[in-house]
């Protein structure tokens, strides 16, 4: 058996592979720009193994590295395997996975180094039968998006004369309304837009996907969800790192940009869509556009936003120091490590219902979760409405994986004391255990899937519903600081306790 092929591999007559949407995955080359680069290593390297670990990798598969300095790369890639990959080490499959390597060293701006790349690719399909399919993967700062794009165009390798090409980006997909369309244009300028793959690896969580299968695939939902029956939404990712190492890409773009414009308006719009035609890419696609074009922060400001920055505090039983302490973070830094803010969707499914979305870092719980509360009884015996609780449907994202809903029940005993109880499902005990994000978004690219990856339109309405808030922050003081290991600042409590609401508890 190759190396490349683990015991669970869906080959098809040694040539093709298929994919779990019935795709067929031709035989292809991937090209890791910035291949060691942190993304790199703890992400991409470790979801290719576990893919080639579980024969999904595409036959005669190929990875190229593009690298400014390679030097002792292979006994790097090996570690970050052994540390991060989601399946256990064989070193079987990976020097099989590590003969397939190939290294370009050389920098963005020169193109010589496209030149020698462009070589190696095509001595590649020359030796192995291949007729010339790319994905090309920017793990690289968007600053350098444009510069490794048009060096792809000068030396003709976004033109294929036969096979495909496919271009991967990663986020921040520009840093507000105006440079998005800017690397939008530059993209589309040398590659078509069904050829670029924006990731967001939130939309990869198996949990994530589960939204839509938990709302179109059981009819007891569809009736109740809408504004008479749901009070509102909350959309929380907490986490309780700090950014320590980060200052040269944290510091200015802070948690809205960083998570609130991508992962948490992606989630808002999987929640709110309404049920696509067919469960495939543009019906999905055109399901959530609608959504988001229809999205707008409730204001005023003031009152419905908040952001802050972390302090000294506790970590994990250990005293941490505040953001302004980190390495290569000024004492004037204004940049937020905490945001919320309140968004409505003038459709007429969710008119009046606030969706209240917030993340932070430093807090005293990680956790990536949406609860849809749903409103109390209207009707009934006075005794059942003053003791009734709250229903919550919760999905779990992140770290324990899973859907609960909050219901109330009669405690034993006399009377009608009703107690707040929780119906669950974990994930990782119904089902075994499920791909990495980025192991499935990488198959979905070679599969040229584009389900779960956002479209141009979606990313720039996601930053129009974000730049008003930001330009606000902007022109109105300094966030407000917050002790490490707590759960934010007081402002955004108040955001919800106008409306005789509180935040689920972290």
């Amino acid at each position: 058996m190759s190396p490349l092929v683990g015991a669970n591999s869906s080959r098809a007559g040694g040539s093709v592979l298929v994919g779990e949407a019935g795709r067929v995955v031709e035989p292809a080359s991937l090209v890791i720009f910035g291949i060691t680069g942190d993304l790199s290593r703890k992400k991409l390297i470790p979801a290719i193994y576990d893919l080639a670990y579980c024969g999904q990798l595409p036959p005669d598969f190929d990875l190229v590295g593009f690298a400014r300095d390679a030097t002792n790369i292979k006994i790097r890639l090996r570690e970050s395997v052994i540390e991060h990959a989601r399946t256990p080490f064989d070193p079987v499959i990976w020097e099989g996975l590590i003969a397939r390597l190939s290294l370009v060293e050389g920098s963005f701006d020169d193109l010589d180094a496209f030149a020698r790349l462009a070589a190696v690719l095509v001595d590649l399909d020359h030796r192995r039968g291949k007729v010339g399919n790319y994905v090309f993967y920017l793990s690289v700062p968007p600053s350098a998006f444009a510069t490794v794009c048009n060096q792809l165009a000068e030396i003709g390798l976004n033109r294929p004369q036969r096979g495909w090409r496919r271009v991967v980006v990663e986020k921040p997909f520009g840093h507000d309304l105006s440079s998005s369309r800017e690397l939008g244009q530059v993209l589309e300028q040398v590659f078509p837009p069904s050829s670029i793959y924006r990731i967001d690896h939130y939309l990869g969580k198996e949990t994530v996907q589960n939204i839509l299968a938990l709302r179109f695939a059981n009819g007891m939902f569809e009736p109740l969800w809408n504004n008479r029956h749901i009070d509102h939404v909350q959309i929380t990712m907490a986490e309780t790192v700090g950014v320590a190492g980060r200052a040269g890409y944290y510091d200015g773009v802070g948690a809205a940009r960083d998570v609130i414009q991508n992962h948490l308006l992606q989630l808002l719009a999987l929640v709110a869509m309404e049920e696509p035609v067919a469960f495939d890419a543009d019906s999905i696609a055109a399901e959530k556009i609608k959504i988001l074009s229809a999205a707008e922060l409730l204001g005023p400001l003031a009152q419905t936003s908040a952001r802050g920055q972390y302090g000294p505090g506790m970590a994990n039983g250990h005293p941490v120091v505040g953001l302004t302490g980190e390495a290569g973070f000024p004492l004037e830094s204004t940049t937020e490590t905490f945001a919320a803010l309140t968004v409505g969707i003038g459709t007429r499914r969710w008119a009046g219902v606030p969706f209240y979305i917030r993340t932070g870092k430093r807090l005293a719980r990680k956790a990536t979760e949406i609860a849809v509360t749903f409103a109390p009884p209207s009707h009934g015996s006075a005794a059942v409405r003053t003791t009734a609780v709250s229903n919550v449907l919760v999905f779990r994202v992140q770290p324990d994986d899973g859907i609960e809903l909050h219901i109330g029940a009669k405690r034993p005993g006399g009377g009608m004391d009703i107690q707040p109880v929780s119906l669950g499902m974990d994930f990782r005990s119904v089902f075994d255990q499920a791909p990495e994000a980025y192991e499935r978004l990488i198959c979905d690219v070679f599969r040229g899937d584009a389900t779960l990856f956002p479209r141009r339109e979606e990313v720039e309405y996601s930053w129009r519903v974000i730049d008003p808030l930001l330009q606000y922050w902007a022109d109105n003081g300094r966030p407000d600081v917050y002790p490490a290991g707590s759960a934010g600042p007081a402002s955004a409590d108040r955001i919800l306790t106008e409306s005789q609401r509180t935040w689920r508890s972290l």
